[in-house]
């Protein structure tokens, strides 16, 4: 495992590595995401994020069926 920092040292993604793949986990969002390579699974972390952080907006929001999943 190992874990990358911005130059201020707040910000850090964990990254592993296991049967072939590299996986990329924030933190602080608890966002993760993987890839074949360390860079594909950082630009897809990115993404991941992005898609995140988005607003969901207001026309697809109402069209969401209730959660069954029995964690949420």
């Amino acid at each position: 495992m190992s874990e990358a920092h911005t130059s201020d040292g707040e910000d850090h993604v964990i990254l592993t590595y296991e049967d072939g793949i590299y996986v990329a986990e924030d933190p602080e969002t608890g966002v993760a995401s993987q890839g074949s390579t360390r860079p594909e699974a950082l630009t897809n972390l990115a993404e991941a994020i992005e898609l995140h952080l988005s607003p969901i907006p207001d026309d697809v929001e109402d069209d969401l069926e209730p959660s069954s999943a029995p964690w949420l």
